[in-house]
């Protein structure tokens, strides 16, 4: 179970490093909605698992998922700046999850989204990277109103 921790937080961690260089983050959809899953370490007020929307940095591991309940699913391509912004965001008032790297056997590394935010902003200054926000004055200004709403 400890060798399973450390993979699912190594790939986590590498999706952050691939979606800052690449400012591309990989999303399964179908009509109905999104690929999301049950969290396995967190429950809501009722206890009950806190949904999980799944996302991968790479289109290839995001498709190698499609099967079983994610059959009729479709890869779709988001730009960092509107994951972080909007999606991100919006999944933290939702009380969502943020899945990265899951796998066809349903694990991979579950998020706070306002913390994947920070970890996003800290991978993105360090390769000297900022991005164009509609709401936010640059990576700086985001991190900044985030790590206020977390304090």
């Amino acid at each position: 179970m400890f060798q399973n921790h450390i993979t699912v937080k190594n790939r986590h961690k590498k999706f952050i490093k691939t979606v800052c260089i690449t400012e591309i983050v990989y999303e399964l959809k179908n009509k109905k909605g999104f690929a999301t899953s049950s969290s396995v370490h967190y429950d809501d007020e009722n206890r009950k698992p806190i949904r999980v929307i799944c996302f991968w940095a790479e289109k290839a591991r995001a498709k190698s998922c499609i099967k079983d309940g994610w059959k009729k699913y479709e890869p779709i391509e988001i730009p960092l700046s509107e994951f972080m912004e909007n999606w991100c965001v919006g999944m933290e008032n939702d009380g969502l999850l943020i899945g990265t790297q899951f796998e066809q056997n349903m694990f991979g590394f579950e998020a706070e989204p306002l913390e994947l935010i920070i970890d996003l902003s800290t991978e993105l200054k360090s390769i000297g990277k900022d991005l164009k926000f509609r709401k936010f004055n640059g990576i700086t200004d985001l991190e900044k109103q985030v790590k206020e709403l977390i304090e």
